[in-house]
């Protein structure tokens, strides 16, 4: 029984050889360390949509409501939970993320039980989570310059997808499923936390230049 260059075992019974798909060709796992990276920042992501929705189901029963995260005229989570931003979508915006946070941690978990995927499941969860990232950014333009005011639950919401986005680019690019030149799969390998700390950092510096006055007050 030989491997060939195909990736199918070739089997020889009998004077004849017949092909047999190797098992796990076509299909890519990941390491630990990844798949926890996907469960803590999902359980963070999670955590963050479940008590916006509950805090925005008690500001629907009663108006007065004050959200535990409501500290300041800055930040303000009620601000927030009462705008128009926060239901784009018909329903409150942390409903979607409810599935798609769990989607993540289930992915996660299968992946340390050993679990590998094709090439389409991995772009897939590559485009979703680049949709979580571009979603993210248009609320934070919202916050910072149209609603003006910040909700701490939102932000660990945004630095959880911002983790998770280009984490699984890395594994990705690394993996062969997104082509890219070799110089820039060993800049992934070697330094896969530049790029989300550097995003990271940007809104970080946007947020304290917005409020500068009131942070320095």
């Amino acid at each position: 029984m030989t491997i060939t260059s195909t990736g199918y075992l070739s089997v020889e019974r009998g004077g004849r050889r017949r092909a047999a798909k190797e098992p796990g060709r076509g299909t890519a796992g990941a390491s630990r360390a990844f798949a926890w990276l996907l469960v803590v920042t999902g359980a963070a992501g999670l955590l963050a949509a479940w008590v916006i929705t509950i805090d925005k189901f008690k500001l629907l029963e009663d108006p007065g409501f004050t959200p535990g995260c409501s500290l300041n005229p800055v930040v303000s989570c009620g601000n927030i939970m009462k705008s128009e931003q926060a239901a784009v979508f018909g329903f409150p915006n942390p409903m979607l993320g409810l599935v798609a946070y769990g989607m993540v941690i289930a992915i996660g978990v299968a992946l340390l039980a050993g679990a590998r995927y094709r090439k389409w499941f991995w772009l897939g969860v590559n485009a979703g989570t680049a949709f979580g990232v571009v979603f993210c950014t248009w609320l934070q333009y919202q916050s910072l310059y149209e609603i003006n005011a910040l909700c701490l639950w939102c932000s660990l919401a945004w630095v959880a997808t911002i983790v998770m986005f280009w984490y699984v680019t890395s594994n990705n690019v690394r993996n062969g499923i997104l082509p890219a030149p070799a110089a820039l799969r060993g800049f992934f390998g070697e330094f896969a936390w530049v790029l989300p700390v550097l995003h990271i950092g940007i809104i970080g510096m946007l947020i304290l230049t917005r409020w500068w006055d009131f942070w320095t007050s």
